[in-house]
């Protein structure tokens, strides 16, 4: 059984020059682990992490904004090669705005993946607002589209190759591994 597509959101994908990530709760499942010093320990799936290099492969730019501050976050990205990334804080609407400005792009060629009311300020503008199913109710009513894997859980593996065969890049970029 296959589900249904949404054009709409197709179109609005096929648009998508810069996808920016919210943290936790769509690259990690929220959860924090706290060791015996204090030290936060965060999960990342590592399918979700090819799919950030698959859909930067495609050509699209990526990006991170968080609200908290964590040095798990920038070895991530570094790990990703994800350029952009701003942590700290919870107008995200102003980094937003100025990466926007940096790069001379539209609302509309960005994508923003979130789950919690912080986010909805830039979900708002995207030009293609997602969000996992476990994301807040106040965000579920206000974007396009809702993956079907949860944050941390392949939520964001999903949207990449969702964005990919939008685009028409999906198979190009497949090819190195399905031949």
């Amino acid at each position: 059984m296959s589900i249904p597509v949404n054009v709409a959101n197709l179109e609005r994908a096929a648009k998508v020059k810069l996808f920016i990530f919210d943290v936790d709760g769509v690259l990690t499942d929220g959860g924090l682990h706290y060791g015996a010093e204090g030290e936060a320990f965060k999960t990342f799936n590592v399918q979700d992490g090819l799919g950030i290099k698959l859909l930067q492969e495609s050509g699209v730019l990526t990006g991170i904004i968080s609200a908290r501050r964590s040095p798990q976050v920038v070895a991530r990205a570094r790990d990703l090669a994800i350029e952009f990334v701003h942590q700290g804080g919870h107008d995200k609407l102003t980094p937003f705005k100025a990466l926007l400005e940096q790069l001379n792009l539209t609302e509309e060629q960005v994508a923003f993946i979130g789950d919690d009311v912080v986010d909805i300020p830039i979900l708002s503008r995207a030009g293609f607002a997602v969000a996992v199913p476990n994301a807040r109710p106040e965000v579920l009513s206000r974007v396009h589209h809702v993956t079907e894997h949860r944050g941390g859980h392949g939520a964001v593996r999903e949207i990449c190759e969702f964005v990919m065969r939008a685009q028409g890049s999906y198979d190009r970029v497949m090819a190195q591994f399905l031949g």
